[in-house]
């Protein structure tokens, strides 16, 4: 089942939350701390965030299998953007030991669903080409590159 994070899911989304980062860490541990992304304090807040939803996705016994952290995004007098409404995926994350069983897609789904009811013209997110696997699970969700982030190490 698929619904929005509540105050009761924030211990089981900040233990994701570091589990992305350690995936992040070992890809890029010249960039990436080992740590959280968000304290609890500020996950909270972004539970009564209207514009930060978090989809979660529990098992028969309600506990989060994986999260999906999104944030409505608008360029509203922009110069040289449009002025469309987008839904970002801040960041997606699947249990690893659940992985591979469709919780992942069923979270991406709902994003997709919820980005449509509210009036978004599209879904985007980032992907840190070191984390192959992501990559590949959005490729096969039909997501395709809308601009590439490039780097010189120097």
């Amino acid at each position: 089942m698929i619904r929005y994070a509540q105050k009761k899911d924030i211990p089981r989304l900040s233990e994701l939350l570091g589990q992305v980062n350690l995936v992040h860490h070992n890809g890029r541990p010249d960039i990436f701390r080992i740590g959280n992304k968000y304290n609890d304090k500020e996950l909270e807040a972004m539970l009564f965030d209207e514009s930060r939803p978090i989809l979660v996705s529990v098992d028969e016994n309600d506990v989060v299998e994986g999260y999906a952290f999104c944030i409505l995004v608008r360029h509203a007098d922009d110069p040289i953007l449009t002025d469309i409404k987008s839904l970002y995926i801040d960041d997606l994350c699947v249990d690893e030991n659940l992985r591979g069983r469709h919780v992942g897609r069923k979270l991406y789904d709902a994003a997709v669903a919820l980005a449509r009811e509210l009036g978004c013209y599209n879904l985007t997110l980032n992907v840190w080409s070191c984390n192959e696997g992501a990559m590949r699970f959005y490729e096969k969700c039909g997501l395709a590159p809308q601009k590439v982030g490039m780097e010189l190490i120097l």
